[in-house]
């Protein structure tokens, strides 16, 4: 590895020792409020220490460290990403993007260069929303745009994410200190591994990302009738997981149907869970995303309609919680240009790309311009132990991301 970059090797090593800050003992799965979340704010602090930067932890979990420009107290570009992960998860989601800005600020604190606006690197707390399936947690207590209702979600354990936070040493009373104004931060950048094989097929290590795609997040619950497996006639029944099973072969169709819309349904539960008893109950989540936001609410249209019919038919109710939506966010063109203009003087093509995966950039959005750096990942496989980048294409995020920031768009530097 050090025959590549140090810089790179630097970011590789670190990935690595975050990535042992695991729940579970042979896989990665690290969620928000966690004794591990604790470790790694910590240990990230201390990288952010070495760079020459101000550490504290905001009062939803952020751990943000403070690179000061030509003088003190100037508006700040954030660089940012998630230190939370799914379960089972690849090392380099999130990860990658808050050690290439802690890498970025620590080769301009050992040139002793200062830049005419301040440096910010945050951690955010929770992006994936495994835990409470409450997305951008910690971009949005920081944008503003918090939503209180989620401080009464649970997780698995009935732990609320009020008392979660009460245990990490957080008070929920004060989560609007973490808001941030506007005319404290001037940009938002964010690099991170592409999560599919575009940039592969394309034989690059970079690319600009133009915008993100919308995103909904539903949780369906089907009540029937538990019954004797052996004693009910077929044509009697009120089986709950059987419509369930027609409702996600209904909302691949849609998908399908649609065209430029994706919808996974990746967890099912039913009850009594018994092999010799009818399922009375089943529930399953629908993550439903598009890059056009009339596309994506005509297939959440179609779906709620289809499964009021097979609810009806099979006998059975049906409810639906949306327990996250947010549009569609255009990257701001400037930055999308800047971070093109710096692909090409790195030395490759300026592709530039949509993303279909959600960011932390969905939420700084409401608040100021955003630009994105993807990061090709072999095979395009994410939240999946065999997520992998190499060494080198770190270094290119490195060094696209470092260019942008010497090379800061006028129009948009205070």
């Amino acid at each position: 590895m050090s025959s590549i970059d140090p810089a790179a090797t630097t970011i590789m090593e670190r990935i690595d020792a975050l990535a042992r800050l695991s729940e579970m003992p042979d896989a990665l799965a690290r969620r928000c409020f966690t004794p591990e979340h604790r470790r790694a704010n910590d240990l990230v602090g201390t990288w952010m220490q070495g760079a020459g930067m101000h550490v504290h932890q905001d009062a939803i979990g952020n751990i943000i460290g403070r690179y000061e420009g030509e003088r003190d107290g100037l508006p700040a570009v954030m660089i940012g990403s998630h230190l939370d992960t799914v379960v089972m998860a690849g090392k380099y989601d999130g990860m990658l993007g808050v050690l290439t800005g802690i890498a970025c600020v620590d080769a301009l604190y050992r040139s002793g260069k200062r830049l005419p606006f301040a440096i910010e690197v945050a951690g955010f707390a929770d992006e994936e929303g495994v835990r409470f399936h409450s997305t951008y947690l910690g971009s949005c207590a920081i944008s503003g745009s918090f939503d209180l209702r989620s401080l009464e979600r649970s997780d698995a354990d009935g732990i609320t994410l009020a008392d979660a936070m009460r245990s990490f040493g957080l008070d929920p009373d004060r989560i609007g200190e973490a808001a941030r104004k506007k005319e404290d931060i001037i940009a938002y950048l964010e690099v991170h591994i592409e999560q599919g094989p575009v940039l592969e097929n394309e034989n690059l290590p970079v690319g600009a990302v133009t915008g993100i795609s919308g995103a909904s997040r539903l949780l369906i619950t089907l009540e029937g009738e538990a019954g004797h497996a052996g004693t009910v006639p077929m044509g009697m029944r009120h089986d709950a997981l059987a419509a369930a099973a027609e409702c996600m072969c209904l909302v691949e169709k849609v998908a399908g149907d649609a065209g430029n819309v994706v919808a996974t349904v990746g967890r099912i539960s039913a009850l009594p869970g018994a092999a010799n008893v009818i399922p009375g109950r089943a529930d399953f989540c629908i993550d439903l995303r598009a890059p056009d936001d009339c596309v994506r609410a005509d297939a959440f249209g179609k779906i709620q309609t289809g499964f009021a019919q097979i609810a009806e038919y099979r006998g059975v109710s049906v409810k639906t919680e949306t327990i996250h939506d947010t549009p569609s966010v255009s990257c701001d063109v400037t930055l999308t240009n800047a971070i093109a203009a710096s692909i090409e003087a790195c030395g490759w093509r300026a592709m530039t790309m949509p993303s279909g995966a959600g960011h932390d950039a969905v939420a700084m959005a409401g608040l100021v311009p955003v630009g994105m750096i993807f990061v090709r990942c072999e095979g395009g496989i994410s939240h999946n132990p065999a997520e992998n980048i190499t060494g080198a294409d770190a270094k290119a995020g490195l060094d696209v991301l470092s260019h942008v920031l010497n090379n800061f768009p006028a129009s948009i530097r205070p």
